[in-house]
């Protein structure tokens, strides 16, 4: 099983970055995915959610408006659209996968950087 990460980097205030979690290993369409993050500090946070089939997506009250989730099961693939990014996104950002039925069948990748600085 393998969640790779990538897209992330240092980006100005205001900007924006696309991050995407490539998986491979499991059957793709049978998770939901997630993105969390964590700032130095602080515990890990959910970001952002969306279901199997891509129709339902949930958000943090903090990127609601921002940051879109999608994902593409024909490549394998979800991504984190991030806009008006400011200094409190700075943050590790992390791809997960969790079945849609079974509650312990959960993969996290390694998680990227992201930094947001003038």
């Amino acid at each position: 099983v393998q969640l790779v990460e990538s897209g992330g980097g240092l980006v100005q205030p205001g900007g924006s970055l696309r991050l995407s979690c490539a998986a491979a290993g499991f059957t793709f369409s049978f998770y939901k995915m997630n993105w969390y993050r964590q700032a130095p500090g602080k515990e890990r946070e959910l970001v952002a959610r969306i279901s199997s089939v891509g129709d339902i997506r949930t958000y943090a009250d903090s990127v609601k408006g921002r940051f879109t989730i999608s994902r593409d099961n024909s490549k394998n693939t979800v991504y984190l659209q991030m806009n008006s990014l400011t200094s409190e996104d700075t943050a590790v950002y992390y791809c997960s996968a969790a079945h849609r039925l079974i509650s312990a069948l959960v993969y996290w990748g390694q998680g990227i950087q992201v930094t947001v600085a003038s």
